[in-house]
């Protein structure tokens, strides 16, 4: 298991999806490690991205065609869709930990965290297809995946969101991907209570 290590002045960069913003279980979550971490980094720098408050947009038929319109040939509203793009691809690459609060919105991701990766996902700039295959080009980080659950579904088949972010940010290049769940928070105040203890000394672990 990988470590939360320390480094002279890492960034770390926060992303909740939780339409509850930081008062949601995945950025409660989501908070308790990167507290763990400013622990190990004081001189840190933490980036929060909050998708539930602060939304990318969706992919329709204009942002496709803008996104594989070759620079030269793009409208200024081609260039500034491309834009929000590579801010978005710039703002990851610059961290050396990414912290993902992640909720299970009817067995799936948020659909703000899937309009978020649709706009990492680019040809030629975050991944490219070899002879061998799909290689990532973001370049590997630390990303750790704040999982909160109302049911229990880990190592079930209705667990589709473990499967999904590993294949998704390992196709962009990222591989050294941990998660910490909390799960069966809305069977009882009690069990809350508990998952939450049982996270925070994963994290603890983490952060050793």
């Amino acid at each position: 298991m990988s470590t939360i290590t320390p480094n002279s002045s890492p960034t770390l960069l926060q992303i909740n999806t939780s339409l509850f913003a930081d008062k949601g279980n995945s950025s409660v979550l989501a908070e308790n490690i990167v507290a763990a971490w400013r622990k190990k980094h004081p001189t840190g720098q933490v980036v929060v991205r909050d998708l539930g408050s602060s939304p990318v947009a969706h992919l329709d038929a204009a942002r496709v065609i803008a996104l594989n319109t070759p620079a030269a040939d793009r409208s200024a509203e081609q260039a500034a869709i491309v834009a929000e793009s590579d801010a978005l691809i710039a703002e990851l690459k610059a961290a050396d930990t990414v912290v993902l609060g992640l909720p299970m919105y009817n067995f799936g991701v948020p659909s703000q965290l899937k309009a978020y990766l649709d706009h990492l996902a680019r040809a030629g700039v975050t991944f490219r297809y070899t002879a061998n295959g799909p290689e990532g080009l973001i370049g590997d980080r630390h990303l750790i995946v704040a999982a909160a659950r109302g049911g229990i579904h880990l190592g079930l088949p209705s667990d589709s969101q473990t499967a999904f972010v590993k294949t998704f940010f390992n196709f962009i290049g990222i591989h050294n991907i941990e998660f910490v769940y909390v799960e069966g928070l809305a069977y009882s105040a009690e069990h809350k209570t508990k998952a939450f203890e049982l996270a925070q000394a994963e994290i603890e672990k983490l952060a050793a």
